[in-house]
């Protein structure tokens, strides 16, 4: 990762924007700037340099991990670390505009180093500039988001083969959706994956119709879908992939039956949806066009106000991230974004279909991720 020349592309942003500094506060956006992978820290970054804040339990692992900036340990809070800071440099300085990042320094915080900092620094609030320029990512970071993507998929092999394995001469034990996502995990730690990207979805029946059901003591429903949402994270980089399995016997082909609820029609329409939506993806693009996209294939299946949700979001050092893929969103795509595609439909009390890839924006259109089957599956 070039950590320096990330932190010079925010240099020229503060002599556009006639700030003398930007504080970083925001964990994932100070390791994207420096490599900073604890749980405290702040990070200044002004035109002469960069400076990293934290305290003492972090000494050994700052000065291992942190790139193209000083690093200052304190025995008080990072924020009073840097308030003593501003204080030395205020004897040379006659003012000081500092951005801070408005969506994550709170009130409160804002307010103390207010207080603990010499009078003529003036702490403004500031656009979301480093989530920015985490939109794009670079080569380093594509490779990483590849192995994480690769490692879900199997993830997903392994969440079937657990229902599968869940039948026993013929007849099926009860199975807890919780069970299914236990293996899920466990495959994911023994795999070297630092962590889940979220809490594992398994919801199945009903309570496949909740789009985030987190997996639960429920027993799978036999003759439905079982949502399965999950994500690993890799050297800090995340995955997002869902698949819907049927479980139980395969119903008839998509028609053949006169239930409403006919569950290969419905499914073959998400992924119809989906297919839309990563069809329309590529550069110069807004992210509605995109949604709008999977909602015009729904609405003419006739499942148009069972799609309750946005069809996708960012991904990289966190599992929600811009642009959004949204109703009204109007953020152009570019290459080297990477989000995610995934319509749904949920019918209250019986059950929903999901199905979610990860795709990164190319020069010409868009490259599909992930790589588990959309077939229909019938466990």
């Amino acid at each position: 990762m070039n950590f320096p020349a990330r932190q010079k592309k925010l240099r020229e942003h503060l002599s556009t924007a006639r700030y003398d500094a930007l504080l970083v506060s925001h964990l994932p956006n100070i390791r994207y700037l420096c490599g900073f992978t604890g749980s405290a820290g702040l990070l200044l970054i002004e035109e002469s340099g960069s400076v990293f804040f934290t305290d003492v339990r972090y000494d050994t692992q700052a000065h291992e991990e942190v790139k193209g900036a000083k690093v200052a340990i304190t025995r008080k809070s990072p924020l009073t670390g840097v308030a003593e800071f501003l204080g030395k440099r205020r004897k040379r300085a006659r003012k000081w505009s500092i951005a801070t990042e408005s969506e994550h320094l709170t009130v409160a915080e804002k307010k103390r180093l207010s207080q603990q900092s010499p009078s003529g620094v003036a702490f403004k609030d500031s656009a979301p500039v480093v989530e920015r320029a985490r939109m794009v990512k670079d080569a380093d970071e594509m490779n990483h988001i590849r192995e994480a993507v690769r490692l879900g998929a199997r993830l997903f092999d392994r969440a079937v083969e657990v229902i599968r394995s869940s039948k026993n001469g013929g007849r099926k034990k009860s199975l807890r959706e919780v069970e299914v996502a236990a293996e899920m995990e466990l495959m994911a730690r023994r795999s070297g994956a630092e962590a889940m990207s979220f809490p594992t979805i398994i919801a199945s029946g009903a309570r496949a119709a909740l789009p985030h059901g987190r997996a639960s003591e429920q027993t799978l429903t036999p003759d439905a879908f079982v949502v399965c949402d999950f994500g690993v994270i890799l050297a800090g980089y995340c995955s997002d992939q869902t698949r819907s399995v049927w479980v139980g016997s395969a119903p008839g082909p998509a028609g053949s039956s006169a239930d409403p609820f006919d569950a290969r029609k419905v499914y073959e329409a998400v992924r119809d949806a989906q297919q839309a939506a990563i069809e329309a993806v590529r550069p110069g693009v807004a992210g509605g066009e995109v949604d709008a996209a999977a909602r015009k294939v729904l609405r003419k299946a006739g499942l148009g106000r069972y799609f309750t949700h946005s069809t996708g979001h960012g991904v990289g050092l966190e599992i929600h991230e811009i642009p959004r893929v949204a109703d009204g969103q109007t953020e152009i795509l570019e290459p080297g974004m990477v989000i995610t595609i995934e319509p749904g439909v949920y019918f209250p009390g019986k059950w929903g279909v999901r199905i979610e890839d990860m795709v990164v924006v190319t020069s010409t259109g868009c490259e599909v991720l992930t790589p588990t089957s959309k077939d229909f599956l019938a466990v």
